[in-house]
Parts: C-alpha cells; structure tokens; sequence
C-alpha cells in the first residue's frame, strides 16, 4: 500500500513564537513512520518551521500529487479564523496570513489520492471543508477526504506543558490507544479515542469525513492474533450457543499437583482451549454464565458466552474477513 505524509511543524513565529509544535511534529512523525512491529509504514516528510506561503503551498502540492492509497498532512502551528481560516506561516503580511483552509480543501478534493486525510492542530481549524465563498457552515468534502482538528471553527487549540493537548492525545491513540483488537488504528478510531478523553470544558475536536471504507493509518501487535480470533466460529458454531466448560479445561486441575482437585482432571485440549478463551475474556468477546470468573465457570461446570462485542467479532470470524 502507497501512503505518504507530510508533517509540519512551526514554532519560529516572529510575533508570537510558540513552543511545543516542532516537538508534536517530530513525535507524529515518528510514529506514523513505522507500525507497532517496526514495518514501514508511511513515506513522510517532516518539515520543520516553514518559512514562508509559497514554501508550504509547494510542499502541499506535492502531498496531493500522485494517486497514493493514503496522503496524510499533519499541520501545528498558528491557525487564523480571518477570511474563513488560514495556516498562519512566519512570512505573514497584513492579511496575507499564509495558506488558507480554502486552498487547502479543494487541493484535498481534486487530488487523485485514494483517501486524503488532514490533520490540525491550531486554532479556528474547525473551518476546514466549510466553504468561504458561500459562508455556509456545511461540509464539503471530496470523495476520499477525511479531516481532524483539533478546535471547532470559533475555538483555539490549547496546550499543557509545552505540547499540544490535542496531539497529546493523537500520540497516545497512535501509540495503541485507538487500535481494536486486531491492532488496527483508523482515523475514526482516532477521532473517536481524543474525543472520549476530553472533558465538556476544552475545546471540542472537529472530525469530518466523506469515506466508505477506513484504512487503517497505523497497526500495531494485536491483543489477540488473527489466527486466535479465528477460532471463535469454531468454539462457538453459532452466535447464541453457550460452550459448557468442565474442570477438565483447568490446567491446575492436576493431580499431580498439591492441592484439592476433581474429576475430570485436565486434558491437555481443553487446557489449550481455555487459555483462548480466557484470552477472548480478558478483551471483552466472552464472559462466564453464573460466575464471576472463567475459573470457577470451569471448576463448576457451568459454561461461557459471546458478549456484544464478541458477536461482531464472531461475524467476522464466520464470514472469513480476517
């Protein structure tokens, strides 16, 4: 798969210089470089204290050349709310502030590129996909585009100790804070993971999309293997059935250990069984029916269940999608 990012970051404002957006670029960048497993991951530029409009104008035409499956801006720096918003560059003049989210939005829409997806950390970036010309407030995204930001189109972005909040959050959902289970992190994923973890007074992240598919943006190692997950059609041939345990399927149920056991005694196959199932509970897909724990459900005969989140990963499972 193609994907390309550039990754901006301006501290080196003559007016008003900022502090933490060169390091912000530098981590996001990091990141999105490799996956979890340390795989490439994405081609990316990072580009650090642009000088000037026609510098960052050069640079975004070159993101969105080409037909990549993914081109990612990631941008932190000075935002403005003047004239529908802008990316402010050092070089700004009277109202010539930089390169506007205007701009921005329809080199996004005619770009060849699969998925476009931009991501901003300043303030007002919440106009992006707002048309200008016609002061509307409505979205107007090209087939493929998707846009993150970190402030609604009226709001400034906030920063805590010399770094962003919003990328604060960004970096712990790339790390795998947003991943699902199978390690997969996407950009809803990641919307989705900042969003939970602000409160109702900080500035309310913006996400907007016009997309059918996500591909994921980052991966890193899964909580369960996909070929552990494939296992749950198999333990459960349908999504309503209850798999009866036994102590059987308890590997401390020895007796050659030292302690108090009960027939059946563990067998090796259920032993193997188990510890898939106890891996399934432990991220949320089964629980115990009549028990607390996976233990006693065993050690009592009782039996296990899919939860909400096990169905989905059941379906996915018995139709073979992963």
């Amino acid at each position: 798969m193609a994907k390309k990012a550039l990754i901006i970051g301006i501290d080196d404002y003559t007016s008003a210089p900022l502090n933490g957006c060169v390091n912000d670029a530098i981590s996001v960048s990091e990141l999105l470089g490799t996956n979890g497993n340390g795989s490439p991951n994405f081609d990316v530029s990072l580009k650090l204290n642009v000088k000037t409009k026609a510098e960052m104008l050069s640079l975004l035409n070159a993101l969105f050349k080409g037909d990549s499956d993914i081109a990612l801006l990631y941008f932190s720096g000075h935002g403005s709310e003047y004239g529908g918003g802008h990316l402010v560059t050092p070089d700004h003049n009277g109202y010539d502030l930089g390169v506007s989210m205007n701009d921005i939005l329809g080199m996004a829409n005619r770009s060849k590129c699969k998925n476009v997806i931009v991501i901003l950390d300043c303030c007002f970036a919440g106009n992006l996909g707002e048309s200008f010309t016609t002061q509307g407030t409505e979205s107007h995204l090209g087939e493929g585009v998707t846009i993150m930001t970190a402030s609604p189109r009226d709001d400034v972005a906030i920063e805590y100790d010399g770094q962003g909040v919003f990328t604060g959050l960004l970096i712990q959902g790339l790390r795998g804070g947003a991943s699902d289970i199978t390690g997969r992190i996407t950009p809803a994923s990641l919307y989705s993971f900042i969003d939970q973890s602000l409160g109702e007074w900080e500035p309310r992240p913006i996400f907007k999309t016009n997309i059918s598919r996500f591909l994921p943006i980052r991966t890193i190692e899964p909580q369960v293997s996909k070929a552990t997950l494939r296992k749950l059609s198999k333990y459960f041939p349908n999504k309503s059935d209850e798999l009866v345990l036994d102590p059987s399927f308890e590997f401390t149920n020895d007796p050659t250990i030292d302690h108090e056991v009960v027939e059946p005694y563990a067998l090796e196959k259920n032993v193997n069984i188990f510890k898939d199932l106890q891996l399934f509970e432990s991220v949320g897909l089964i629980e115990p029916v009549g028990e607390d724990h996976m233990y006693f459900a065993a050690m009592h005969s009782k039996s296990c269940k899919l939860t909400s989140l096990g169905l989905h990963y059941w379906r996915l499972s018995n139709d073979k999608r992963f």
